[in-house]
């Protein structure tokens, strides 16, 4: 790539220059300590299921290579181009997440995934994204005066995935869609009184969730007695967390991924602290922080509505999914099964996580006029 010279014409060239670099690389740097930590982690957990040690880390490789690919492809994308993925993309994953209420792999008590040779996958992964933008879309739709009500088309889209997660059910996904929704409406310029009002329709919602589920009900419970329930996993996670101390007890010598059946998916980030000690885990963390802010930053800077609430959408998402990860390990939150993003194991997670960032790379790229030089034209 250090080979394109500013006078190169040519698409990728012009990629290249437009791209936020830096963003990009630590994109990779978060895929390079996922193989890393597959590494560290799924050995033992294979081999307590009785498979071959290998079979995790051979899966996760081609994940991420496709996860790898996806980033570059969709960040090649114009403004419309991921506005037209994304719409082709969420009537997909409604139609594939109303699929596994009748056809889906039932785990417990929930049926979210379709089974697929070699692996499973969990379409409302795909919604995140792709509900994203196609939100976006409406909503500036509706500001720029067109005859579609935005913000109806956004609610009626909003009320069927809700319909679908409630009845797998997956509340957390479900809970990061809707923080997902509210911050976008707020950026649009919402109303703060409704701004509010949503936020307290959300407690009203988990206060429901509270009672209608059971897991959620045990989850919470055991987050807000520490002295009540069963607490064997974070119990784990955090005896790892100070074994692992400033530095780590080493590669291969933790001890948590011989306990914990989830080690590594759920909980990799307590594999982390363990056998690379508080400095890995203070990188992982700088690494998120770096893509979301840095994300926001650039769109202070953007002029077009479509942009910057679509952009906010996907960077809320990968933001939220990274704290409720590290923040339920840490027994900051109540535990939720979300994975990591391209650390933890998992096919779907990956690659709508690469979606996600791609998307966000392609709208955050410097939109240029070629200005032509001496016969060439040059983009500044």
């Amino acid at each position: 790539m250090s080979g394109y010279t500013r006078l190169d014409n040519s698409k990728l060239a012009r990629w290249w220059w437009t791209v936020d670099r830096w963003t990009l690389a630590c994109i990779f740097m978060l895929i390079g300590l996922g193989y890393v930590l597959m590494l560290a982690a799924s050995p033992a957990v294979a081999a307590r299921i009785g498979a071959t040690r290998d079979m995790f880390i051979f899966k996760q490789v081609v994940f991420l290579a496709i996860a790898g690919s996806v980033v570059l492809a969709t960040s090649l994308l114009s403004p419309r181009g991921v506005r037209n993925l994304a719409f082709i993309g969420t009537v997909l994953a409604i139609g594939a997440t109303a699929m596994t209420l009748v056809h889906g792999i039932e785990i417990k008590g929930a049926r979210r995934w379709i089974a697929l040779p070699m692996m499973s996958v969990q379409p409302s992964e795909f919604l995140k994204p792709c509900f994203a933008v196609l939100t976006a879309w409406l909503l500036t739709r509706r500001v720029a005066g067109r005859a579609l009500p935005g913000m109806i088309g956004a609610f009626a889209v909003y009320a069927v995935i809700l319909l679908l997660l409630k009845s797998q059910p997956d509340i957390g996904m479900l809970s990061v869609i809707t923080t997902v929704l509210l911050a976008q409406l707020f950026i649009d310029g919402l109303n703060l009184m409704l701004v509010g009002a949503g936020a307290g329709g959300m407690v009203a919602a988990f206060i429901g969730a509270y009672a209608a589920f059971p897991h959620v009900r045990s989850r919470v419970q055991r987050f807000l007695h520490p002295d009540k329930g069963d607490h064997y996993q974070i119990d784990t996670a955090l005896q790892a967390f100070g074994n692992g101390g400033l530095t780590g007890r080493g590669p291969g010598e933790g001890r948590v991924k011989d306990l914990l059946p989830d080690a590594h998916a759920d909980f990799v980030f307590a594999v982390a602290g363990e056998e690379f000690g508080f400095i890995l885990c203070a990188i992982i963390i700088c690494i998120f922080c770096f893509i979301v802010v840095r994300s926001l930053l650039k769109l202070i800077a953007e002029d077009d509505p479509f942009v910057i609430i679509a952009a906010t959408g996907l960077v809320t998402g990968f933001g939220l999914q990274a704290f409720v990860n590290m923040g339920s390990t840490l027994h900051l939150i109540p535990t939720k099964g979300m994975t990591l993003p391209f650390i933890s194991y998992g096919g779907s997670s990956a690659i709508s996580v690469a979606l996600t960032l791609g998307m966000l790379l392609a709208l955050t790229r410097r939109r240029t006029r070629p200005v032509v030089r001496a016969g060439a034209a040059v983009y500044a």
